[in-house]
């Protein structure tokens, strides 16, 4: 699998987990929870964008 296929899919991966982590917490009302869900998603996030950059390069 190609650096660039591997990222997009490491950033969905978290992106996913992230949003169930976070909504989880929402229903818990477990802030920290919810915090930590939110982070996982935005890093799931620029993992994705870092995928997509590293295809338009070509690297």
């Amino acid at each position: 699998m190609k650096p660039s296929t591997e990222d997009k899919t490491k950033g969905k991966l978290h992106e996913v987990k992230g949003a169930i982590r976070q909504k989880a917490g929402e229903l818990t009302s477990n802030p920290n929870l919810e915090a930590d869900g939110r982070a996982e998603k935005n890093t799931g996030k620029v993992q994705n964008v870092v995928g997509k950059i590293e295809k338009a390069v070509g690297k």
